[in-house]
C-alpha cells in the first residue's frame, strides 16, 4: 500500500485513454464515411499525445513532451492535407 495518490490518478487516467482509444480506433474501422475516418484518425493521435504526456508525469520526466508536439504538428499537417485532397479530388454529382 505504498502507492500515493498520483500513482493512482496516473492508472485511472490511463484506464481512461485506453478506453478512449478502443471507442476512437472503432470510429475508425466502422465509420460510415472518409471524413468519420479522418476525424477518428486525429483522435487517435490526440489520444496517443496524451498517453506521452500521462506517461511522462509518471516517471516524472519533462523529456517526453518534445515528442507530443511533434506528433500534434505532424498530425495537424496531415489532417490538412488529407481535407484539402479530399476537397478537390471529390466528385461532385450535380
Amino acid at each position: 500500500m505504498n502507492e500515493t495518490l498520483l500513482d493512482i490518478a496516473v492508472l485511472i487516467c490511463f484506464l481512461c485513454m485506453l478506453i478512449a482509444m478502443l471507442l476512437a480506433f472503432v470510429r475508425l474501422v466502422r465509420g460510415p464515411s472518409m471524413y468519420d475516418r479522418i476525424a477518428a484518425m486525429d483522435l487517435i493521435a490526440s489520444i496517443t499525445m496524451g498517453f506521452i504526456l500521462i506517461y511522462s508525469i509518471a516517471i516524472k520526466n519533462g523529456m517526453y513532451v518534445d515528442i507530443a508536439i511533434i506528433i500534434s504538428l505532424i498530425s495537424f499537417i496531415g489532417t490538412v492535407a488529407i481535407s484539402t485532397y479530399l476537397k478537390f479530388n471529390t466528385r461532385k454529382d450535380e
